[in-house]
């Protein structure tokens, strides 16, 4: 007969980890309220009119008055510790929270929806489809209470566009109803992600108490760890493919918006929007840029370059960081030119300098480089906490943080200084730190003196317009929001594009399109890869056609196999201009080449 042991102590772990999900997510209810006041009131000022400026103010009233209720609430029950017992309690009452919250935002849809306006419909989907995109991240850490929320938004604003008959908004409701499962199943893997860490940080826990009570289990505790840490890896990259798809959507639907006629506050609600939307595509940029190092598909290319505009495009992105701390940041001026990868150093040292503002609550941070035998070595000096010599080779190990033990998502994921060593190693740039607790840190990267003068750069503060783009595109993607964003996106920049879910699909369009550019995700059903459907589609119109990989993959198994294809690849999510470069890019070669021959 089992022991009850086993069975109590698995519901006692259960209920730990339940816990800690409440209280990830009670800790996120801050950072959401003034931005959820701000765009409510910019709504108010937007949309009112005589018809409905008291719906709309009764709505603001009520968005605010949640958000506010929520925020104070949590911010209370924080004050005192979560036991495990908690977690039932807690659960419930953050569903009926968020389950009112929804409600809340969804009553927009009654209250501002006015059908006879394009802009005014197109601004309140948007808005509050951004807004139930952007809560994954704050609520889905507990699955039940970002459902409820999803459910009431969401379903208040399908059920308003059915209510008004007309064909073209009961399909925009159904499309809804799509997106609100998408986003369900999304919840679920961050749900997953977000327990998984948890009860990975519980299980490290418990393996260096096993190794301080028994020594000799030690290579069995490595052999552990070994396996969760690889466990850890596959499924951040599992969780960082599914994050990516919406958040790619939601940057390209974004961009067809801005294309529409709106008022001066509908841009700038939409600017907010997507501010939002890109601090959540920099997570996962940092992401990538691990994966990439771990997968060895990071190539350096030396070349001749000032060493000066890197410096002072760094400060004029960073300095605002710190000037909102109270921070002085410095940059002294060099004249210097390097030999090296611009590219790569300037990814270095942007995560040296956002780790020194992360870390510095007082003083400042100081950019600056020198001669040093022979070589330039440039320096980042900051006042911050200083780091203490037993911790200066454990701070680049990823995922290793200091005085941060609650995981604040505002203090980063621990990767940055991990990213730096890897790409130091690639320039063959020796990177060294110097710190004393409690009085700062100096990082320096040694690279080498270039040996003739840095070619003329191209101004990029310049404005450019995006030239229309006349081309034919077979798009291949296996989501449909993605496939609808990335359509509409195209168009809106002149193609003539038409989309496919699959190989099969994407064969039995191209006759009847005669596509000049296929653009594929990399990873489709049935386990066959974008690579595969255009080598298909290649060998079906017997020519080499011009092909662009997109993926949201960072498993480094994965990212190998992308560059081995041999076709052009970029990363979910893509920003727009991004993508609009490299299609112009394809656009001009097209226009260069001769006119490929007819078949025979």
């Amino acid at each position: 007969m089992a022991s009850p042991a086993g069975p109590a102590a698995a519901a006692d772990t259960e209920r730990l980890i339940r816990a800690e999900q409440a209280r990830l997510l009670m800790g996120n209810m801050g950072s959401s309220l003034l931005p959820a006041i701000v765009v409510a009131l910019l709504l108010v000022y937007t949309l009112a009119t005589p018809d409905n400026a008291v719906a709309l103010r009764l709505w603001c009233g009520a968005v605010i008055g949640s958000k506010v209720f929520a925020s104070w609430d949590a911010r209370r029950l924080l004050r005192a510790p979560i036991l495990p017992e908690h977690a039932d309690r807690l659960t419930r009452r953050l569903i009926v929270l968020n389950a009112v919250d929804g409600a809340a935002w969804g009553a927009l849809a009654f209250a501002g929806l006015d059908p006879a306006s394009a802009a005014n419909s197109i601004l309140v989907v948007a808005v509050l489809a951004g807004i139930v995109g952007n809560s994954m991240s704050l609520l889905s850490p507990v699955l039940p209470v970002f459902a409820v929320f999803c459910v009431f938004e969401l379903g208040a604003l399908a059920a308003k566009v059915w209510s008004l008959g007309d064909l073209a908004f009961q399909a925009l409701g159904m499309a809804v109803l799509v997106y609100l499962m998408s986003l369900l199943s999304q919840g679920r893997n961050s749900s997953r992600a977000a327990r998984a860490a948890i009860q990975l940080r519980f299980d490290n826990i418990e393996l260096i108490d096993q190794l301080r009570v028994e020594s000799d289990k030690a290579q069995r505790a490595l052999r552990a760890a070994e396996q969760a840490n690889l466990a850890k890896s596959k499924f951040l990259a599992a969780a960082s493919h599914d994050l990516r798809q919406p958040i790619h959507a939601q940057g390209l639907f974004l961009e067809v918006l801005a294309r529409s006629p709106l008022t001066p506050a509908q841009h700038e609600v939409l600017a907010s929007a997507r501010s939002a939307s890109e601090a959540s595509a920099s997570m996962l940029h940092t992401l990538l840029d691990f994966s990439r190092i771990e997968a060895g598909v990071v190539e350096a290319h030396p070349a001749p370059f000032r060493l000066q505009p890197l410096l002072a495009k760094i400060e004029s992105e960073l300095a605002p960081q710190a000037d909102a701390k109270g921070l002085i940041y410095r940059t002294r001026d060099s004249e210097l030119v390097l030999q090296s990868d611009p590219a790569l150093v300037e990814l270095v040292l942007r995560n040296l300098v956002s780790n020194a503002v992360r870390y510095t609550e007082r003083g400042g941070i100081l950019v600056g480089c020198r001669r040093h035998a022979g070589a330039a070595v440039v320096e980042v000096w900051d006042t911050g906490i200083g780091i203490a010599a037993g911790q200066q080779q454990e701070i680049f190990q990823e995922f290793h943080q200091l005085g941060n033990p609650e995981r604040d998502r505002q203090k980063g994921l621990g990767l940055g200084l991990s990213i730096a060593r890897g790409l130091a190693r690639i320039l063959e740039a020796p990177l060294a730190l110097a710190s004393r607790p409690g009085r700062g840190s100096v990082f320096r990267l040694t690279l080498p003196l270039a040996l003739r003068a840095a070619p003329a750069e191209a101004d990029e503060a310049a404005p450019q317009q995006l030239r229309p783009l006349a081309m034919r595109v077979l798009l291949i993607d296996d989501d449909a929001i993605v496939r609808a964003s990335m359509q509409a996106l195209l168009r809106e920049w002149g193609c003539d594009c038409a989309a496919a879910d699959g190989v099969e699909q994407a064969l039995a369009l191209a006759p009847e399109l005669r596509p000049e550019l296929i653009v594929s995700d990399y990873r489709l059903r049935g386990q066959h890869t974008g690579a595969e459907a255009i080598a298909a589609l290649r060998q079906q119109a017997g020519r080499a056609l011009p092909a662009l990989l997109i993926t949201g993959d960072t498993a480094p198994v994965r990212l190998r196999e992308a560059r081995n294809s041999g076709v052009p690849l970029l990363h979910k999510p893509v920003a727009p201009a991004q993508l609009h470069r490299e299609l112009a890019r394809i656009a001009a070669a097209l226009e260069a080449a001769p006119a490929p021959a007819g078949p025979a």
